[in-house]
């Protein structure tokens, strides 16, 4: 689904890939809704869209919260006359600690904003999408939904389910009118760990570490999948290795993330 003309909803839109997702849609035309949990990070979004500042709505809204993304539902259908398009890109992840060091609060929080969250805006708009002649949901899920990290077991299963989720998705809406693309991002230049409220502790390696990209590119990189209905994409140049890697040799992968990450936990 192109962009240009379209009406789209972005999660998260408040910083990192989220904000260079809301600018790079208004680039190429689209009328985004911008939400997130954060109304100074939104006002911030805002100023710099500049000259696509008339397409854009920014709403503040916690997806967590059910009764929250319905109201926005009828809101947008009153104002705009519905929505073509969710990118689900709101996300956070867990302090670097092994699962039995983490509080329960913690967990539910993880899995209500990573999988919930999605699940809440998928379930709240889908009956609406299906009504457009075109529409397009993206769900942004991660390299560590497929490949575990020591220290992020939780944000990867929320991560995974977001995964599988979207894969069982795109199966049940393959004869409809709305196309479904997943995301799994490798390392992306954001402000995460600020806005997941934990401080990310060094690693001890000497292991040439892979640049991370750009919250822009990583955007751009998500539109243009989407435009072109892509069923995958990976986002990074690890991203794509790991994948690689990982379906050769599954207990490999996971010993080289180890092996990266050694003494990470240990710190935390």
């Amino acid at each position: 689904m192109k962009a240009k003309d379209r009406i789209i909803i972005v999660t998260g839109a408040g910083s990192g890939i989220g904000r260079a997702l809301t600018l790079n849609l208004l680039s190429r035309g689209a009328t985004v809704v911008a939400i997130d949990r954060n109304d100074i990070s939104l006002d911030e979004t805002r100023a710099m869209a500049a000259a696509g500042a008339d397409r854009l709505l920014t709403r503040t809204v916690d997806i967590t919260d059910r009764q929250a993304v319905v109201a926005l539902r009828t809101e947008l259908m009153t104002k705009m006359g519905g929505v073509d398009g969710i990118i689900n890109n709101a996300g956070i992840i867990q302090p670097f600690v092994p699962v039995s060091m983490l509080d329960d609060a913690v967990i539910e929080r993880v899995m209500q904003v990573n999988f919930y969250g999605t699940l809440h805006m998928v379930r709240t708009f889908l009956p609406h999408l299906l009504t457009r002649p075109e529409a397009h949901i993206v769900n942004v899920s991660s390299m560590g939904g497929f490949l575990p990290v020591p220290g992020q077991t939780i944000y990867g299963a929320s991560k995974a389910a977001v995964k599988l989720f979207t894969e069982g998705l795109h199966a049940e809406l393959s004869d409809s009118t709305v196309r479904v693309t997943l995301v799994l991002p490798g390392a992306v230049d954001t402000n995460i760990t600020r806005n997941s409220g934990i401080e990310m502790p060094k690693t001890d390696t000497s292991a040439p570490a892979m640049p991370m990209l750009s919250a822009d590119k990583a955007a751009g990189m998500i539109v243009d999948a989407m435009e072109a209905n892509r069923y995958r994409v990976l986002v990074g140049q690890d991203a794509r290795f790991m994948d690689f890697i990982y379906r050769l040799h599954p207990e490999r992968a996971a010993r080289y993330i180890r092996e990266k990450l050694k003494g990470l936990l240990a710190k935390s």
